[in-house]
């Protein structure tokens, strides 16, 4: 089968979007092609991820290289139940690229507002980095402007789970806060930026 043939496999002919699901499926099933495909689909924007973690092109390349050797053995434990697929390919490799960071950086205190600005910030590059990457000009400015108006806390937990692929769990751990408010920040998130963009 050509190349092309194997990764159209992937791609829903009728939207043209890439099927995240089907590609880790066929990881876990051991075809190769579909590691190939979704790293033809993601590879650039996620070493553009680490880098802007990690600060170093060479680390940055290493760890998306040991990120899809992970992507590929632990394909078989993607629940879709717990989000994404795609989300998950993007939290596997921004676990090892901040773990990289951990492991390889001094230590340095900062207090919890200092952290949650930092966090903040890159949340927010990332969304623009990702807004730039699939092109979306013509909304990115309305988005952004909408993004803008949610509470800091709110913003966060909406581009940690649409631009980072965290799970609510995951927020409510980086938020310190209660699953059940994280839930409720991002449904009335959303619905505040649905009444935006209108």
């Amino acid at each position: 089968m050509a190349a092309s043939r194997r990764r159209s496999i992937f791609v829903l002919s009728a939207l043209n979007e890439f099927d995240y699901e089907a590609a880790l499926a066929a990881c876990a099933a051991g075809e190769h092609a579909a590691m190939q495909g979704l790293y033809e689909q993601e590879g650039a924007r996620l070493l553009g991820v680490v880098q802007r973690i990690v600060r170093d092109r060479a680390l940055a390349e290493d760890i998306v290289h040991d990120a899809c050797v992970n992507i590929w053995t632990r394909a078989a434990s993607f629940d879709p139940t717990r989000g994404s697929a795609r989300g998950w390919i993007y939290s596997v490799t921004r676990n090892l690229a901040l773990n990289a960071v951990r492991d390889g950086s001094r230590e340095v205190g900062v207090d919890d507002d200092t952290a949650a600005a930092l966090d903040a910030r890159a949340s927010l590059e990332a969304w623009h980095d990702m807004a730039d990457a699939f092109a979306w000009q013509a909304s990115a400015g309305r988005i952004a402007h909408c993004l803008e108006q949610l509470e800091p806390v709110r913003r966060n937990c909406i581009l940690h789970a649409y631009v980072d692929g965290f799970s609510h769990g995951e927020i409510a751990r980086q938020l310190d806060a209660p699953l059940g408010t994280v839930k409720a920040w991002i449904k009335r998130s959303l619905a505040a930026l649905r009444e935006c963009m209108a």
